[in-house]
């Protein structure tokens, strides 16, 4: 196979299982499933959909029992007969495509549990603080308690078993039940479950033996959180020690992750952390294991297939990816790395969602969740000609859908470049997939009746739309500029032209504490500027998902970027911005001042065309949102035309 990427793609056997290529879908949750916590069609779809981009796919979490824990209703559950019929769908579904499909078993939440139900406490290896609320102690689970649970991962085995499943993954990391009793951070018993390194591996040894005979012959994996990221967590080299133990009692892969609820950014890894975050200690569990181990955390391609091929790993772990692109390693095997479109490590639709118990979607790809209505793009059959406003993400979304639905599609943008408010936004290394996106659009737009007018300014009685028979407004946002004095001076830079490459001083203070504002005085002091952010609200980037705010305010912290919050700017003079808060005012002396107050809809065209039934306004210009919306909106728009 002469292909660059010939070690990721190359079959390969896992126990007596053939797979297609070495690159498996790693557990993440869906939120799809019915309300007793089995299988849809619609999230079977979504699964399925995933078997052409990944030799195997692993679904999310399954609970084997709720006879000591709640199952919170949405989470999976294999603990009765029930299931039965979702899995062997599954199965079915996954077969008919030549794929193979894991399912993932889980003991429970413990002290991670979302719903505390004050019946039952949460369970655990030992009296833990609960995660969110450390006055809630968990319950130690008695011997007899974990003899019982180690016997429903055998049953829920047997019914995977009968259904046709491949392969079965244990939830074994981030802290859940089974990751309680691993660590001594978490498991302070006395008995033949704690102590010891074999102690404290037993109901995890034990559970592997009762999967592997409920489910004879069927492949097990175990996720392992190698390094916790927390002061007293586990190490790399405590859990070498631990994956040696899972491997004696009959372990066939070891997937390999970091992180844990105290250090969640790393469950969920964000732009942040860059290209392959999590592969630092992966060869040390290769080359003292004799069997397969897998790496993963925003694995790149190139870098997948490095560790392959050098022996670093014997898998590549792709999560979000395999959500962003079903089709990743299909394309990769066609030659067509460059068409794979990017995860931009968001978190905003998969992660976000699953959080507040919303079924899963991808901020840029809309369908995601919608497998069995969106797959393939129906051709219309009356072809129109779309006309667009405005070349933002929401502008590109619309062209690239509209004209694979077979209509002509022209595209107005007033700049010079693709992208609206996201090229400068991507300015940043660690925002680099976000322009990836960019070039992805233009790729696809290339090979579509798609026409691209850069520099053209449109109006309301602009001829472009005379002929048109719809037109989509995407015209984006306009800095909001509140009447504070001197904000207008030849020291102020809107935080937007600031990305774009405007000179600036060695001292910056962003006003205004938003995204935008946080992310742009990150990468000016990562390249050694001195950098001040003022908020009025009492924390920085309050609009951020919880878990990428973990780190970037850790990062913020790390490059001594200074923090002042509950602030308000009440001027800007040629020496720097006058403050206001509870301790009276306050002078800021800076070179350069960075307006990042925020953005309001650009509505000028929205309105001067108002009332004219071909014409949609979507993204930014109707309330500027997070990109992952107005690639959404974007799309939907150009499938009602």
């Amino acid at each position: 196979m002469s292909n660059a990427f010939a070690h990721v793609l190359e079959p390969v056997k896992l126990g007596s299982l053939e797979l297609r290529n070495r690159v498996v879908m790693v557990p993440m949750g869906t939120e799809m499933g019915d309300h007793h916590g089995h299988l849809t069609d619609r999230e079977i779809a979504y699964y399925a959909e995933r078997s052409a981009g990944a030799g195997l796919v692993c679904t999310g979490i399954n609970a084997v029992t709720d006879d000591y824990e709640v199952i919170n209703e949405g989470l999976g559950r294999v603990d009765t007969d029930a299931a039965i019929p979702g899995l062997t769908r599954l199965a079915e579904a996954f077969h008919a495509r030549g794929g193979a499909v894991s399912v993932q078993l889980t003991a429970g939440l413990g002290r991670n549990i979302n719903n505390i139900d004050p019946e039952r406490l949460p369970i655990s290896a030992s009296d833990n603080p609960h995660w969110l609320d450390p006055n809630v102690k968990c319950r130690p689970l008695a011997t007899d308690e974990i003899k019982v649970i180690v016997q429903r991962f055998k049953e829920a085995a047997e019914r995977c078993y009968k259904a046709g499943i491949d392969a079965i993954d244990i939830h074994g990391h981030t802290g859940y039940v089974i990751d309680q009793f691993l660590s001594p951070a978490w498991n302070r018993r006395e008995d033949e479950y704690g102590g010891s390194v074999e102690n404290r591996c037993r109901f995890a040894a034990e559970i592997i033996r009762a999967v592997k005979e409920g489910a004879p012959g069927l492949p097990v994996s175990f996720r392992l959180s190698v390094d916790h990221h927390f002061e007293g967590g586990r190490t790399p080299a405590e859990s070498l020690e631990i994956a040696k133990q899972l491997e004696a009692a009959g372990l066939d892969l070891l997937m390999i992750d970091e992180g844990s609820y105290e250090a969640m950014d790393y469950v969920f890894p964000p732009y942040y952390l860059g290209d392959n975050c999590m592969m630092g200690s992966v060869r040390m569990f290769k080359e003292n294991l004799g069997i397969p181990v897998l790496g993963c955390g925003n694995l790149t391609p190139e870098r997948a297939e490095s560790a392959i091929a050098t022996g670093e790993m014997d898998f590549a772990g792709i999560g979000r990816a395999l959500i962003a692109d079903p089709e990743w390693a299909l394309k990769l095997a066609e030659g067509r790395r460059e068409d794979i479109r990017p995860c931009i490590r968001c978190n905003q639709l998969c992660v976000g969602n699953a959080f507040v118990g919303k079924a899963l979607g991808c901020a840029v790809n809309p369908v995601v969740g919608l497998e069995l209505e969106r797959r393939e793009l129906a051709p219309v059959e009356q072809p129109k000609r779309v006309a667009i406003v405005g070349a933002g993400p929401a502008g590109l979304e619309a062209a690239r859908v509209a004209a694979l639905r077979g209509h002509t599609v022209d595209v107005y943008e007033k700049s010079q470049q693709l992208g609206g408010v996201l090229w400068p936004a991507a300015t940043p290394e660690f925002k680099k997939e976000l322009r990836s996106m960019i070039f992805w659009w233009e790729r696809q737009l290339a090979k579509l009746p798609v026409n691209i007018h850069l520099g053209t300014e449109i109006s309301a009685d602009s001829p472009e739309l005379a002929d048109a028979d719809q037109v989509i407004l995407a015209t984006g946002s306009t800095p909001l500029v509140p009447p504070i004095p001197g904000l207008d001076g030849d020291n102020v830079i809107d935080v937007i032209d600031a990305h774009l490459g405007a000179e600036l001083g060695k001292r910056i203070v962003v006003c205004g504490g938003g995204l935008s504002g946080a992310d742009f005085a990150l990468e000016m002091a990562e390249k050694g500027h001195s950098v001040t952010m003022v908020e009025m609200k009492d924390g920085i980037a309050e609009d951020l998902l919880m878990i990428n705010r973990i780190t970037l305010l850790r990062d913020l912290a790390a490059q001594n970027v200074t923090l002042i919050t509950g602030r308000r700017v009440t001027e800007v003079d040629a020496t720097g911005v006058k403050v206001e808060g509870p301790d009276g005012p306050v002078h800021i002396a800076a070179d350069t001042v960075i307006n990042a107050f925020g953005v309001r809809p650009a509505t000028a065209l929205v309105e001067a065309l108002a009332g004219r039934d071909n014409v949609v306004a979507v993204g930014d210009c109707v309330q500027p949102a997070k990109v992952g919306d107005a690639i959404n909106a974007g799309f939907e728009a150009a499938l009602a035309v």
